[in-house]
């Protein structure tokens, strides 16, 4: 190993915007069941078919449709 390197020539990571991002969520514990058992059944694993079906929404711009129920 080299003691010095010199990095003046060096380019920047053309792949750098398609690295992913850790960040923290706070998810039920069923929907974690859920994607848990899935991945399971698939062979894959969960925190990718959460990215899957996520990036699966923001690519068809789902929207959520909520609806509130007023109890009397």
């Amino acid at each position: 190993m080299r003691k010095q390197y010199d990095f003046s020539k060096a380019k920047k990571n053309p792949y750098i915007q398609d690295l992913k991002k850790q960040v923290t969520i706070r998810l039920d514990t069923d929907t974690i069941d859920y994607f848990k058992n899935m991945a399971d059944n698939n062979g894959v694993p969960y925190q990718t078919l959460i990215n899957l079906y996520l990036r699966e929404c923001a690519t068809k711009h789902k929207k959520l449709r909520m609806v509130w129920h007023i109890q009397k």
